[in-house]
């Protein structure tokens, strides 16, 4: 494995991070950091740097499974004529509460696995 191919699979790794960073707000980045991530472990790479790809895969793929389950809590909302029932409200703080617990998934992620990429290590 050349110098050149060592080098651009760590630049699709800090790209990847950098993407996963900005999913915090917002979603397009999350499938950037994802495709990144996929080049990254598809080539036969060192085992920390694949390792490093596996783990931005799954928590990007955990937090849109989580962000997707917590914004299906907020389709009462579109109807105008519940707006009024307490039901409607307290489905909507339930949705609150799983897209916060998507959001920090995703950043307990980040943290973790940065720290871990930073120190040229596995993250599992």
């Amino acid at each position: 494995m050349g110098q050149k191919t060592i080098q651009q699979q760590r630049r699709l790794m800090t790209l990847a991070y950098a993407c996963m960073f900005l999913a915090l707000f917002t979603v397009i980045t999350a499938v950037l950091a994802y495709i990144f991530a996929s080049k990254v472990a598809d080539n036969s790479a060192e085992v920390w740097i694949q390792t490093q790809a596996l783990w931005v895969m799954r928590s990007i793929t955990l937090f849109i499974v989580v962000a997707i389950f917590g914004a299906l809590w907020f389709s009462p909302l579109y109807f105008y004529t519940w707006d009024a029932y307490q039901w409607v409200t307290g489905v909507s703080i339930v949705g609150v509460i799983f897209c916060f617990i998507a959001w920090m998934l995703l950043l307990n992620a980040f943290c973790k696995g940065f720290f871990k990429y930073l120190k040229h290590k596995a993250v599992f």
